[in-house]
């Protein structure tokens, strides 16, 4: 015999359901969004607690990197006419080739091929085409620059030479004064080579500082906006390491460019600070900041390609075919294998970075 149960719902218990949902379940939503938001707060203090270690490790570590081939005056191994001094370059211009290929120029790709960017006029392939232009006109500046004070220089010099031809040492035996004549030009031809030297190295030492400091604070600012702890704590040590680097580059080219003390110590505090600002900067700005909005992937993206085509003339030009066609290295085989090696593993290195930062 089969037996058959049946629920029979009355009104009155309906009416107790209902009010029991209504009850209960907001009760539950809440809940959850109140673990989701103390779960947003979590994360928010410590990606702010990683922010303040990545200050201080940044700051500290390109201040030591930028001043440590300044330390030339004191330690003679690190004196530009030292072996080494072409070594620890070749190392630090390929840590400046490798950031501007590897770090920066993907970077911009990404940024100006995104497709929150709509429109036929982003197929066009602007980060190469920014990064051509940004390299031409590095060369145009520092082809002019160089002129510029080159003939200054001469002007000078040709003016000094007429003060001392009008001096009125016409008793002087004539033999004598040729030898003295002879002499003086042959110094006033190295005086000339050394200062268009210097004049240059002065040149690529502030172009390559702005290139650098470009780059640096737009990684910065997406340091500082990122509210992700993991997203932070591995590109503390990996933008350290860069920071380093980076300003072991710039110390070599700084310390050939022979600034007066105040300068070098603003060229360098400058450098030690950029990523710092950049960081604290995205750190104001992270309510309102958003990395995937047209206006930010767009000034990104423009700013990483110009950064990019500085960085990979200066490194190329400036700094890797100035002193690999030095006649003091070309005639040095054991300096040459040591200036490739140093070349490659600077390089290799920011390289291996570039899977953090």
């Amino acid at each position: 015999m089969r037996t058959t149960m049946r629920l029979r719902w009355s009104s009155r218990d309906l009416t107790v359901l209902f009010v029991a949902v209504l009850v209960v379940l907001p009760t539950l939503v809440m809940g959850e969004c109140t673990c989701d938001n103390e779960d947003q707060d979590r994360n928010k203090s410590e990606a702010l607690k990683y922010k303040g270690v990545a200050i201080a490790s940044i700051l500290v570590a390109g201040a030591i990197g930028v001043c440590l081939p300044l330390l030339g005056k004191k330690i003679e191994a690190l004196r530009p006419e030292k072996d080494v001094f072409f070594i620890i370059k070749a190392f630090a211009a390929g840590v400046i080739l490798a950031t501007g290929f590897i770090h920066v120029l993907p970077d911009a790709f990404d940024h100006l091929t995104s497709p929150c960017l709509s429109g036929k006029a982003w197929e066009f392939p602007f980060t190469g085409f920014v990064a051509m232009v940004s390299a031409i006109v590095t060369l145009m500046i520092d082809a002019f620059a160089t002129s510029y004070f080159r003939k200054s220089h001469f002007d000078k010099g040709n003016s000094t030479v007429d003060e001392e031809r009008g001096g009125g040492h016409d008793g002087h035996v004539h033999v004598h004064t040729h030898a003295t004549h002879g002499h003086a030009h042959g110094s006033a031809s190295l005086s000339a080579d050394a200062s268009t030297d210097l004049v240059r190295h002065r040149v690529i030492s502030q172009v390559l500082e702005l290139g650098i400091v470009v780059h640096s604070v737009i990684i910065g600012i997406s340091l500082g906006a990122s509210e992700s702890p993991k997203t932070i704590k591995p590109l503390v040590a990996a933008l350290t390491f860069h920071q380093f680097f980076e300003g072991m580059g710039l110390g070599g080219c700084i310390t050939q460019a022979k600034f007066k003390s105040l300068a070098v110590a603003i060229m360098a505090l400058f450098f030690s600070l950029t990523t710092p600002v950049g960081i604290a900067i995205g750190i104001g700005i992270t309510n309102i900041y958003d990395e995937n909005s047209p206006t930010a992937l767009i000034v990104e993206g423009i700013l990483n390609a110009a950064s990019a085509g500085i960085l990979i003339y200066m490194a190329l030009v400036d700094l890797l075919a100035a002193d690999f066609m030095n006649p003091r290295m070309q005639s040095n085989v054991r300096l040459q294998l040591g200036a490739n090696a140093s070349l490659l593993l600077g390089a290799g290195c920011m390289s291996v970075l570039a899977k953090w930062a």
